[in-house]
Parts: structure tokens; sequence; C-alpha cells
């Protein structure tokens, strides 16, 4: 989705991805021309007889939910055009984020486009990436009508990885949505955050904490073969973490409860259901990357994107906050919720910002 200036430049990023071992792409239709360019890279790569050993390249592509049959089936028929493939390893439903989204895939006319895609072999087999609710995303993985999921999934924000283990637990794949980027930019770490993972660098520290977890993929999102390099570094690093690893995960929670002190939320989401739909844990996770480790571009650009990006992020700032004192009693740390709240919104409120896939 990033290596889009020219197809000079995502064939220059599968080359490096060759190099680095890496046998996995995972692209969708609304990455602008990202399938267009993919299909030529591997029309030439193919030209000169290079691919991944043990079976090539593993693709993956997505189809967006709620549209009917026949839209579905020629929007997968173009995607397949234009990767050049007659079959998808993988078809992912690209955001499942809403109720309706999963009533779509499992009785609805989702259901009946995936068991076409199926029997016809143009997929092998389905999944979903989701940007919702735990309760939606544990929904999905119990349905059983999915062989692989897409969560996010950070080292600055593990609160998905139970719900990542019940996937494995189920023999389905897990791949971690971006987590260099979403994860916190981690590929431009503020120096604060620098020092707090030293003596790694904190995007290496990520993709080991993900790797040591059993989570199956993590996505890179090269726009330059530069980017591939760490990735390369730990192709074959999926093994527990070791005693230097544990040490500075540990260095690393105890610096952020140091600086935030009594006011750290820890994410137990008992302060919900919020009567005007504040998403608290999400807000003050934001202050608490702030606050804690410096991360203010970050979560500044994501506090900014609150009801702007549709049903893929929230859509109610803190500002909604009406300090009616509802959640105070349910917080088992008594923290003062309407102040954070406030503060969070002082702290990062700015300018609106377009996000990048819109």
């Amino acid at each position: 989705m990033r290596a889009l200036e020219a197809p000079g430049q995502m064939l220059q990023v599968l080359r490096a991805a060759l190099a680095a071992g890496i046998n996995h792409l995972e692209t969708a239709p609304a990455y602008g021309p990202a399938e267009a360019f993919l299909g030529q890279a591997l029309a030439q790569l193919r030209q000169e007889g290079a691919a991944p050993g043990d079976g090539g390249w593993v693709i993956t592509s997505k189809l967006l939910p709620g549209q009917s049959f026949l839209s579905g089936c020629e929007a997968l028929d173009a995607s397949l055009d234009r990767l050049g493939v007659r079959t998808l390893d993988n078809l992912a439903i690209h955001g499942l984020n809403l109720d309706s989204h999963l009533d779509w895939v499992l009785s609805g006319e989702g259901a009946r486009l995936i068991d076409w895609a199926l029997a016809t072999g143009r997929v092998r087999q389905v999944g979903f990436s989701s940007h919702g609710s735990n309760a939606l995303i544990e929904r999905a993985i119990a349905s059983d009508r999915f062989r692989f999921c897409c969560l996010h999934l950070h080292l600055l924000d593990p609160t998905r990885l139970p719900l990542a283990q019940l996937a494995l637990e189920r023999s389905m794949g897990v791949l971690a949505i971006s987590p260099a980027d979403k994860g916190g930019r981690l590929q431009a770490p503020s120096d604060l955050l620098k020092a707090d993972c030293s003596p790694f660098q904190p995007l290496q520290l990520a993709y080991r904490f993900l790797l040591a977890a059993g989570i199956s993929t993590l996505t890179v999102g090269a726009r330059s073969a530069a980017d591939l390099k760490l990735a390369r570094s730990l192709a074959a690093s999926d093994g527990p973490l070791d005693r230097e690893e544990l040490r500075v995960l540990a260095h690393l929670q105890r610096q952020r409860e140091l600086r935030l002190g009594p006011d750290l939320c820890g994410q137990c989401r008992a302060c919900l259901p919020c009567p005007n739909d504040v998403p608290i844990p999400e807000l003050l996770r934001l202050r608490n990357l702030a606050h804690g480790h410096d991360l203010m571009e970050f979560t500044g650009e994501r506090y900014n994107l609150i009801g702007r990006a549709g049903h893929w992020w929230e859509t109610v700032d803190a500002s909604s906050c009406s300090s009616c004192g509802d959640c105070l009693p349910r917080c088992p740390h008594q923290l003062p919720i309407p102040d954070l709240l406030a503060d969070t919104h002082r702290l990062l409120a700015a300018a609106p910002r377009r996000r990048l896939w819109g």
C-alpha cells in the first residue's frame, strides 16, 4: 500500500522481499494502484524465473463487505486480473468493523459470495481484517467461517493479544496489521522511546514481541528496499523472548508507569459503556503513549482522525465527555476519568488530518 509512486518502485520492493526471505504479499483494491503494480512486478519476476522457494508467493487481497453478490464477483475477478493470477491464496473481508458486516458474511450476500469464490477455485481460503470491537472480533473468530484474521496487535497496545491467541487455538492464521506505523510509528520513534527500548530498536522489539507470542504473519508496509532491512535480519527470530528482551520489556512498562504515576490507564475497559459513547480506554491509551513515551506525532494524528474515518476508527472524541461521573465508580483504580479525558483533548486536539486511505 506504500510503494505506489511507479511500477518500478514496487518491483524494487519485491526484489528486496525475495532477498529478505519474504513470501507473503498482502494488498487490496482500496490501496490505489497497488494490485496493478504488484501484477506487473510479479509478471516481470516470473519472466526472470525469480520466486520464493517452497511454493512461491502467497498472495492475499481483500473485498469490502456489504456489496451485492454480483458486484462482489466482479470485484474479485478484477483483483485476479490486476494481479495476473487465477487463484488468490487468501481473500480477506476488508474491514469487518460492524455487526452488519459480519451478518453480511454469515447469512447475507457475503455468504453466497464466499461459497462461490471457494467453489470456483478463485480463492483457497477466506479470512477477515477488523478495526472493530473486541466482541465483534470474538464473534467472527467463533463463527468458524474464517481461516485467518488480520488484527491490530502491537507492542504498545497488546489488548487484542487474547483474541489472537483464541484464533491460534482454533488453528487460524493471525496477521498483525501494521505493527510499525499503527503500532506507534515505530519506524520513526521518539528519542524517549528509543532510550526506553535500548539496546534494541523499538521496532525490533515490537516484531520480536509479536513473533514470540506466536503471531504467524507481520505486515511490513515497505516503501523502499531499505524498509525491509530489519525484516531480513529477523527472518529466523521467531523463538521465545530471551532474558535481555524480557528485561527491556519490563523496563519499558516500568518507565511508562513511573511517568504516568497514578493516572496510568490499565485498559481494563471496566469504565464502559459510556452514556455519551466516548471510547474511554482508546482515548486514555493515546494519553498513556503521549505522556509515557513522548509519541506526540503518532497520538496527535490518531486523535485527530476521530470522526473522520467512518467505521475504520473511533467517531467520538474526549470533548463529548459531559463529566457525568457514570464511569467513576466502575474504575478499579479510581482514576479521575473526566479530568484525564479533558487533558487528552487539550494535549492532542489539533487541525484535522487525512488518513492514508479514505
